[in-house]
């Protein structure tokens, strides 16, 4: 059963809904959070559409992944990084590589998420959750 953590801030997780390997990032994300930390919206709704402009990120700056957790934006390998050391599991490990320099890890980070489309596919519409997880969606 799935418990839903309402705290007055959730940490918001914005990613592109028609990329798969950002769309599957999310269903890892949330089969590891069982407490609900995380909430989610696709860059391309209107909701998402709308925390970015509250937060005034520029679209055209980033098209992957952005965290917002405490009122501050966090991109890149940052945003992965401190979304993998709230998970269940050996995952909260991975966070040691933020010792690694951004620069490195963007490199890599850059990279994945240029050739993301070519690698892993693109869907011809938006990423739908189902009724089991549509509560972990900002609408």
């Amino acid at each position: 059963m799935l418990t839903i953590q309402r705290n007055i801030n959730p940490s918001i997780v914005l990613f592109d809904g028609i990329c798969n390997l950002c769309s599957g990032s999310v269903l890892f994300i949330i089969k590891r959070d069982p407490a609900g930390y995380f909430r989610f919206a696709a860059l391309q709704t209107d909701s998402g559409r709308l925390i970015m402009e509250k937060y005034g990120i520029n679209l055209v700056r980033t098209d992957s992944l952005i965290l917002i957790e405490n009122n501050k934006l966090y991109y890149q390998s940052d945003a992965a990084l401190r979304i993998s050391r709230k998970l269940r599991g050996a995952w909260k490990l991975f966070y040691a590589f933020i010792i690694i320099p951004p620069f490195l890890r963007n490199f890599f980070y850059d990279l994945v998420a240029c050739n993301r489309y070519r690698w892993f596919g693109q869907r011809a519409t938006c990423f739908l959750p189902d009724e089991n997880i549509g509560q972990r969606f900002i609408k």
